[in-house]
């Protein structure tokens, strides 16, 4: 078994705005996890094989740049059409009481789902994302800027052929503390540089954050009464610990837990004690 087919068998679903990559495995209640800019659905795999044996986990490989099949020219990539895109992916997979975990900017679509289109939404679980003032992090908003035009974005691209130049702070370097394989990086980069579509789709939605939108959804988090579970690291200050203090303190029903030794990708360094957390976070009722 290869690495990313550790989180189950390859599936596609059609939706209005193009046709959706996903990989599911495991039976029992859905918890579905969504994943930030320049990553797909590879990023869960350390942490679906031990959830699915008691849930039904769902990874999708949504339009964030590291996809293999480009959207519809028309699709709405911006923020608040891939929050749409999102609801839209559950309705079609008629799933109800979700447990939706994110991460990176996926934390921050999860804030707009959860915002506009709560109503499939059971639990949602939060990892270091994007949140308030901070979408993107400004160090990140100039290193992505040339990807707001398909030529900036493949000029970018092309130094992370070298592992060097994955591994530095420009790539995913300061994003795992720990190291990620490179069979893994390729599936993250190899799609936005051999697909012009993919490409076309990564440039509409970094052009498309900014943090009016995790403003306009900060102001909205207390209507979400549903169970929030917090999993945060003090290490790295790309997204501060002083906005997951503020998110716990925002939702009516939030718990934050401090995870240690990780950077932001905590799916990537802290696997097993992240599984424990959602699994035991996933087993509490979901209130009417």
């Amino acid at each position: 078994m290869s690495i990313s087919q550790e989180l189950g068998d390859q599936k596609q679903v059609q939706l209005p705005q193009g046709t959706i990559s996903y990989r599911e495995r495991g039976a029992g209640e859905p918890i579905v996890f969504v994943h930030g800019l320049l990553v797909n659905g590879d990023l869960w795999r350390k942490v679906v094989p031990e959830l699915s044996k008691d849930y039904r986990c769902i990874a999708p490989d949504l339009p964030l740049g590291s996809h293999t099949r480009a959207m519809n020219a028309a699709a709405d990539l911006s923020p608040y059409g891939l929050a749409k895109l999102i609801d839209d992916f559950l309705a079609a997979l008629d799933l109800r009481d979700v447990t939706l975990v994110g991460n990176d900017t996926g934390g921050a679509l999860c804030q707009l789902v959860v915002t506009r289109h709560p109503e499939r939404i059971g639990r949602l679980v939060l990892t270091p994302c994007d949140a308030y003032e901070n979408f993107p992090p400004a160090f990140f908003k100039w290193i992505l800027y040339p990807a707001q035009w398909s030529l900036g974005a493949r000029v970018l691209l092309q130094p992370m052929r070298l592992k060097v130049a994955r591994n530095s702070p420009s790539g995913y370097g300061w994003l795992s503390k720990k190291g990620i394989d490179p069979e893994i990086t390729d599936s993250w980069l190899v799609p936005p540089r051999s697909d012009a579509g993919v490409r076309r789709d990564l440039t509409k939605v970094v052009r498309g954050v900014d943090t009016r939108y995790t403003l306009e959804a900060a102001e909205k988090l207390g209507r979400f009464d549903k169970p929030v579970l917090l999993v945060w690291t003090p290490e790295k200050d790309f997204f501060k610990w002083e906005h997951a203090e503020a998110l716990s303190e925002a939702f009516p029903d939030a718990r934050l837990e401090r995870m240690d030794d990780s950077y932001t990708f905590v799916p990537e360094d802290q696997p097993e004690r992240l599984a424990h957390l959602i699994a035991e976070f996933a087993r509490r009722p979901v209130t009417a």
